[in-house]
């Protein structure tokens, strides 16, 4: 039995907002080696890179497109399409970063934005610290980007942050490698108007300290230490 298979929630059962990536034998290999603790750095980076790019491609399949009629080299009309409006990642800092680099890759010129969010010690709830985003944020479509989505938490206030900037719920679509059930229902019900959750692969759900198992660990420490 694989690890889609034993996960908490199936596709039958995912919110109507969420999106998996077709698990694939080639994605859950994938996922084994950026799991691993014995995987080198080199390694997690080449790989988790590779999942990120396949995210941010399915991503971008959900934005929306309008006819676009051109002339080919040879003379022909095309009937095809376009993408509607601008679009800008925003990153949830400091994992999130790791996946600017895929959504570059994709799309030239993009426009990026950053989070800092970190959990206050007196209140225990997620606090901004630092925001930074293109002045017309919310004239676009954002593709907000963080690795994990254990509880939730950073991820809702994030979303708050965007839509207190003029960012309408139905124009952010966020994308995540691995997910947690809880995370998932929590965040999907406070934002039932949020166009899309594109995940990689949800996980059986949170332990005793609320992390996410079985996980791969602290994403950042393993992208960004030696």
């Amino acid at each position: 039995m694989t690890t889609a298979q034993t996960s908490q929630l199936t596709p039958a059962a995912l919110p109507p907002s969420v999106f998996t990536l077709p698990q694939t034998a080639q994605l859950e290999a994938l996922y084994t080696i950026i799991r691993d603790k014995t995987t080198s750095r080199g390694d997690f980076l080449f790989y988790s890179d590779r999942i990120i790019r396949l995210l941010v491609e399915e991503g971008l399949n959900h934005l929306p497109v309008v006819p676009k009629t051109i002339e080919t080299p040879t003379g022909s009309v095309y009937e095809g399409v376009g993408f509607e409006g601008k679009i800008c990642g925003v990153s949830i800092l400091r994992a999130g970063e790791a996946m600017e680099a895929g959504l570059r890759e994709v799309c030239r010129s993009v426009r990026i934005g950053k989070i800092l969010i970190q959990r206050d010690e007196e209140t225990a709830q997620p606090k901004l610290f630092y925001c930074k985003f293109p002045e017309d944020i919310a004239q676009r479509y954002v593709l907000l980007l963080d690795p994990m989505l254990a509880t939730g938490g950073s991820a809702i206030k994030a979303v708050e942050i965007l839509k207190e900037q003029g960012v309408p719920e139905e124009r952010i679509i966020f994308i995540n490698l691995i997910a947690a059930p809880e995370g998932l229902r929590r965040f999907c019900s406070k934002f039932p108007a949020l166009r899309v959750v594109i995940t990689g692969w949800i996980d059986k759900g949170l332990n005793e300290k609320a992390f996410i198992i079985p996980g791969l660990g602290d994403f950042g420490e393993r992208r960004y230490c030696e």
